[in-house]
């Protein structure tokens, strides 16, 4: 007799190991299927985001930062520290302990909420069956009485520059060097490029990036890509823009990197080639040809705003589906999906998903850029504050950067915040709440900020967009 179970998910990244915990609230009986395999050979939940993205790089990029600073900036503290020496073994040691943690945690929240674990692979099969392979073990069909896909998405691999895991590699291997790459090439300067070329620069690293894009950070405001571009070369980041990836060969230790650059071929050698150009939906033995689910021409599992693919009582959430590939964009995406199931009303507002690249300076948005309010044709007003004006960020050292808000001329409707600056992935979060309640500028204006706090900027910039900024001149 086959187990059954009213929800069964396949994948245990944020989309999914949310998902089954919210169905479990709900008092439903879950399984949750994941095969995600560590470079030691071990199995964990969670996913790439704990695993191999979100978590082990903030780990690296607060330890390369620290370390940056300590050389850097700390004197200018009156903080005299002599010689910094830098111990790459136990720097990523700490990283590799706080994954553990974290993917462990997800096990004790399984067990908490009387989620069933399942350490192998799922297909989905027609009529809400689930092929499960165990690890160790022969396939069994399980009964769902609703199926939550979240298998997530996988790095993309360039068929001119392919994966050896050793000078050629993808970004989870990027996380895991052992020694600083004396040189260090980084195919794409988006969110992962960025990230991965800051941690390596700042330890020592000769980094070079090459993007095929003109614009530097086409998806974030104009104003805001600007800023922290003069910054990032300023740390030593050479960005090659408009520079098309035309080969990458292997030899006696080193990569050789052949690009197009405003049509002239060039060339780079370097240590290593970290290839972060983006990543696709990982769908490899999910689904089963009569499961009657379809897929887009990019790939993604076809679902509607509320996250329900074409077969009753199958939903999709996550990396896998359309929309930003986002950890708490999945989350709130298993949320929906559970909450549906179990009979509640449930729904993501894809208009206020916030985005961060945390870099130093940090860079996050949410809502429209500058350029998207126009393209409109909606009348719009601006405003915008320093972070050099800022009592706090002068005292952190930290001055780099500025807060922007963009409203509509009308109404005063809050349209975007966009953000570079110290800590902008923690303050993006006021602007988030604030669109969410459909909020006024006025309303961040009337909204006391406690002095000083970095979070003043954004009350400031709100002034500015009606020329009423306190400690600034208006413009």
């Amino acid at each position: 007799m086959s187990k059954s179970y009213d929800v069964v998910v396949i994948g245990a990244g944020p989309a999914g190991y949310i998902a089954a915990i919210r169905a479990a609230q709900h008092g439903l009986r879950v399984a949750c299927i994941d095969k995600w395999q560590n470079f030691d050979g071990s199995y964990a939940f969670g996913g790439t985001c704990l695993n191999a993205g979100c978590i082990p790089s903030k780990a690296l990029l607060e330890s390369s930062e620290l370390y940056h600073r300590a050389e850097h900036e700390f004197k200018k503290h009156g903080i005299k520290t002599g010689g910094v020496e830098l111990d790459i073994a136990a720097m990523q040691k700490r990283r590799a302990s706080i994954v553990r943690q974290l993917t462990g945690g997800i096990a004790g929240l399984f067990k908490a909420n009387k989620v069933d674990g399942l350490v192998g692979s799922g297909k989905l099969l027609a009529g809400k069956k689930v092929e499960f392979t165990p690890v160790d073990g022969e396939p069994e069909i399980i009964d769902a009485a609703n199926v939550i896909l979240a298998s997530g998405s996988t790095p993309i691999e360039l068929p001119f520059a392919k994966f050896d895991g050793e000078h050629i590699v993808d970004s989870w291997h990027a996380l895991e060097f052992d020694a600083v790459p004396e040189r260090l090439g980084v195919i794409g300067a988006g969110v992962i490029g960025l990230e991965l070329g800051s941690v390596w620069s700042r330890l020592g690293s000769k980094v070079t990036i090459i993007e095929a894009m003109h614009d530097f950070l086409f998806m974030a405001d104009r104003e805001v890509a600007a800023v922290a571009g003069k910054d990032f070369k300023k740390q030593g980041l050479d960005i090659l823009l408009g520079a098309k990836l035309t080969g990458a060969a292997v030899g006696k230790g080193s990569v050789t990197v052949e690009f197009e650059k405003e049509g002239i071929p060039d060339s780079l050698d370097v240590d290593k080639l970290v290839v972060a150009v983006g990543r696709r939906p990982y769908t490899d033995g999910l689904l089963a040809e009569d499961s009657g689910i379809q897929l887009d021409d990019r790939g993604f599992i076809e679902v509607d705003d509320e996250c329900r693919t074409r077969v009753k009582g199958v939903y999709a959430v996550g990396d896998c589906v359309r929309g930003p590939m986002l950890a708490h964009k999945g989350s709130e995406e298993g949320v929906m999906a559970a909450d549906l199931i179990a009979g509640e009303i449930a729904e993501v507002n894809y208009d206020v998903i916030p985005s961060v690249i945390y870099t130093a300076p940090e860079i996050a948005w949410v809502g429209m850029t500058e350029q998207e309010v126009r393209e409109s044709g909606r009348d719009y007003k601006t405003g915008s504050f320093p972070f050099a004006a800022s009592g706090r960020a002068k005292a952190m050292e930290q001055t780099t950067g500025m807060a922007k808000i963009i409203s509509a001329a009308d109404d005063d409707e809050i349209l975007g915040v966009h953000i570079v600056g110290p800590m902008a992935g923690e303050l993006i979060g006021e602007a988030v709440l604030a669109m969410e309640f459909d909020a006024s500028t006025e309303d961040i204006q009337r909204t006391i900020h406690a002095h000083p706090t970095l979070s003043e900027a954004v009350h400031e910039a709100s002034l500015a967009v009606d020329k009423r900024a306190l400690n600034f001149p208006n413009k």
